[in-house]
Parts: C-alpha cells; structure tokens; sequence
C-alpha cells in the first residue's frame, strides 16, 4: 500500500474517532445528572471537536483533493466513517458514558504515549496535546466508575451492567490491519499489541477498585476498519450532518 493512503485512512481513523465521541459526548448538554458534570462533559466534547478538527485538516491535507475538515466530517456516508464501534455507542444512562468513557480514555492514554514519539511531525505534536486532555478523561471517568461501584446497590448495579454490556466492542481498539502494520515499520504508527497488556492490567486495577467484575473475553464485535458499524451511527450522522446537508455551502 503507497505511504499517501496509508496514512490517510490512518489520519482519518483517528479524527472519525474523536469527532463521533465528540458527538455522543456533546448530547449530554443541559442532560447531565448534575451541572458539574453538565459542564464537565461539554469540555471533555469541545476537546474531542478540537483534535478531530486537526487531524481531519491533516487528512484532507494527505489526500490533496482539496478536502477541508469540514468537508470529510459533514460530506461523508456512513460506510465512510472508521471510527470504532464503541464510540458511537449510545450514551445510555450516565454509567454508560463513564465506562465507555474509562474505556475509551485509557486506551488513548497509551495510545497517544507512543504516538508523541512517532516520526511524523504532525502526528507527534497532535499527540502532545492530547495527552493533556487525556489524562484529565481518564481521571473523570475512573473517579465516577469506583464511585458509582463502590457507591449504592443501585449505583453499582448499573456501572457492571454498563461494563457488561460494552465489553464486546473493546477488543476492535487493538485491531490492525496492513495499514497499521506498514505505519509501524515506518515508525509513524502506534503498535496495538504493545498497549494492551498496559490496557488490559489498568481497567483490571480500575475495577477491581470498584468491586467489579472483570467480563470474560467472548466474542467481540469488529468492522469498523471495513466501514461496517452498528445501527446507531447511521442515526447519529443525519443528526450531526443535517444543517451541511440542508445548507451546503452556506456562509455564516
């Protein structure tokens, strides 16, 4: 595969992923349980929007098709999104978010580690930054997880419900292909199966701290590197591209 594609659809992987989450987290607004956290997740979704902004240009820049970020987040079908499947999940009830949010979040932690090293410029600054925003994800996500498991019988109920039932999208976070792999000879990617023992031993530690019980590794849904997701990003997308739909091209 040439360089150019590779790391395009590398770039645009990782911008759909920030830009879906940026979406589900923003739903959240006025909805929040507590005004806290109405704001809180309202930021952790302006720093999702602002790394999807930089790497989308990044991608349209790869490309050379004259593409902007605007143009690769509102002018695409749902078969062209690559974004994992767990952040397009629903937001469900707030321990939905919070553990879809714990999962997601420590995955970027190391993810985001490596990639600060990489030797492609543009990706090591992006990383740089994110990690900043990161580690404050993290730590708002893992707070509410032992919290809410070491908390009521209702609370604790509903956080193992939720790590139950999002359990089977976390193994597509170490999925790579032969994008991934030719990256990583070039020294620009991220190696997936180097972070997941650093994954696999910090949810377990989060957990455990929460008196819950780690879900047994069964079957795991995957596509999302093919452009295949579930039912909910479709619907997510006509919310989100409705006014570029409607309007292209306007001018505010």
């Amino acid at each position: 595969m040439a360089k150019q594609d590779a790391l395009f659809k590398y770039t645009l992987r990782l911008g759909d992923n920030a830009l879906i989450l940026s979406q589900r987290l923003s739903e959240w607004c006025s909805y929040a349980p507590l005004i806290e956290e109405d704001l809180a997740l309202t930021n952790l979704s302006l720093d999702m929007i602002g790394r999807a902004q930089a790497l989308l240009k990044y991608a349209g820049e790869i490309e050379g098709m004259g593409k902007t970020e605007d143009t690769l987040a509102f002018r695409r079908s749902e078969r062209q999104y690559y974004n994992n499947l767990l952040v397009e999940q629903p937001n469900g009830d707030f321990a939905f978010t919070m553990a879809r949010q714990l999962f997601i979040s420590a995955f970027e932690l190391y993810f985001y580690s490596e990639m600060e090293h990489s030797k492609d410029k543009t990706f090591a600054a992006i990383a740089a930054k994110t990690l900043k925003e990161v580690k404050y994800h993290l730590e708002h996500a893992k707070d509410w997880v032992i919290r809410m498991g070491d908390g009521t019988g209702e609370s604790h109920y509903r956080i193992q419900h939720a790590v139950n039932e999002l359990w089977m999208y976390t193994g597509e976070l170490f999925e790579m292909d032969d994008v991934d792999k030719d990256l990583i000879e070039q020294g620009i990617a991220t190696d997936l199966d180097a972070i997941r023992p650093l994954w696999n031993k910090y949810i377990g530690d989060v957990l455990e701290t929460a008196a819950l019980i780690v879900p047994e590794n069964g079957y795991m849904q995957t596509g999302s590197r093919k452009g295949i997701h579930t039912e909910h990003l479709g619907h997510l997308l006509c919310e989100m591209q409705y006014l570029q739909r409607a309007y292209p091209d306007a001018k505010w």
